[in-house]
């Protein structure tokens, strides 16, 4: 599940209905001198101490030897090649967020993140956790949502396909598809005795982006689904709502948001922090770091707040919900989160293909990195397989009891 920038910033994660990830482009002016060419570094850099150069002479001899020796040479799709070298070179550095976008799925990845878009599949997203595809979250309502998908799933097989092994990306690909069809998921799950085989039939999928409503005369329930590209306009038509209803106190609720756009984020934490305040840094690979100052929104910074989260809130979903905690001391209910902690661009090529990059760590204002770690709840309540046969929610039971007291 990624976290995204743009040429500033932006969102992460795969969505099985489409794609997730951050994106963006190049820094600027941040006074770096330029780097040394690819070839100066592999082929002049040879100072004591400095990584000892590659022979790239090796790519061309292992093309040259297939167009030469394999039986079916004149088959050789050169683009192809191409791609799979730099899909090769982007998965040896074992980083689950960093990965090379044909242009396909480049364009499908950029229309997930707008929050406008229909997609055909089963509504959930998924990456890769501990070299095991899991199930960030599943979206409400949808197929994955009605046949008992959960946030934290580990996914281990997609019809008869082993996913061990498999990019996120080939498994979005096995899992989507057209209306109607059908595919078998083999979920494991710690209250499972053994893994059990799931049947998902694929719908048309329209991605939410917030609801809110009135509970209890005077709080304001908010739910978020996803920090999208439109969130931002959204989110101040909801505040002036609050503001020409009851509304006196906000529950907040993050659980199975999978993150989206950074920017967004830093929209939305502008409504609940004080002006002046960091919501967040960026820590880079050269040691420099950027800090997300609030601008401070005023209209319901006065408001008791109370934030919801699960396995399944994400990248922007922490990033919220670690600078309430750290800057208001606003309490954390339910779960511990996913642990999403890097932020990702994406850069764009001539032929419509991208590369999608992690270039930053993101802190909380306290300076803590969640990276694997997730936030910790201040209140943990795990819902049960009865609760959820149940239709209970004892963490929107236990929000409620505290934003009153």
């Amino acid at each position: 599940m990624p976290l995204f920038r743009k040429k500033y910033l932006l969102i992460p994660v795969i969505i099985v209905l489409a794609a997730g990830l951050f994106w963006g482009g190049f820094f600027i002016g941040k006074g770096v001198q330029p780097k040394p060419s690819v070839s100066e570094r592999i082929f002049f850099n040879r100072e004591l101490g400095k990584p000892e150069p590659v022979d790239f002479g090796l790519f061309w001899q292992a093309l040259k030897t297939l167009e030469e020796k394999y039986v079916d040479s004149s088959k050789i799709d050169y683009k192809g090649v191409l791609y799979g070298a730099i899909e090769g070179m982007t998965n040896s550095l074992g980083d689950d967020y960093t990965v090379f976008m044909r242009p396909e799925k480049a364009e499908s990845f950029m229309k997930s993140v707008s929050g406008n878009e229909k997609f055909e599949g089963v509504g959930m997203e998924i990456g890769i956790k501990g070299k095991v595809l899991t199930v960030i979250s599943p979206l409400e309502g949808t197929p994955a949502y009605k046949a008992g998908i959960k946030a934290g799933d580990k996914i281990l097989k997609i019809d008869d396909t082993p996913t061990d092994g498999l990019l996120t990306e080939e498994a979005v690909s096995l899992i989507r598809g057209k209306k109607g069809t059908s595919v078998i998921l083999t979920i494991n799950r710690k209250d499972f005795d053994e893994p059990k085989k799931i049947t998902l039939v694929r719908d048309v999928i329209q991605v939410p982006v917030i609801n809110w409503s009135i509970m209890d005369s005077d709080i304001a329930y908010i739910k978020i689904y996803q920090f999208s590209a439109n969130l931002s306009s959204k989110f101040e038509d909801v505040v002036s709502e609050i503001l020409k209803s009851n509304a006196k106190k906000i529950i907040l609720d993050l659980r199975n948001n999978p993150g989206g756009y950074l920017q967004t984020a830093n929209d939305i934490a502008n409504w609940f922090i004080p002006k002046g305040q960091i919501i967040l840094k960026e820590e880079f690979k050269d040691g420099n770091k950027d800090e997300y100052v609030s601008r401070g929104y005023s209209a319901i910074q006065d408001f008791p707040v109370v934030v919801l989260v699960n396995k399944g809130s994400a990248s922007a979903s922490e990033i919220l919900a670690g600078a309430l905690r750290d800057i208001r001391g606003i309490k954390l209910i339910g779960e511990k989160t996913f642990g999403k902690g890097s932020v990702q661009e994406i850069e764009s090529f001539r032929d419509g293909s991208s590369l999608k990059l992690t270039v930053a760590k993101w802190l909380t204002p306290s300076g803590v990195s969640i990276t694997d770690e997730g936030l910790n709840p201040d209140i943990t309540i795990e819902l049960t397989e009865d609760d959820y046969n149940n239709d209970r929610d004892p963490q929107l039971n236990k929000a409620k009891e505290i934003i009153n007291l």
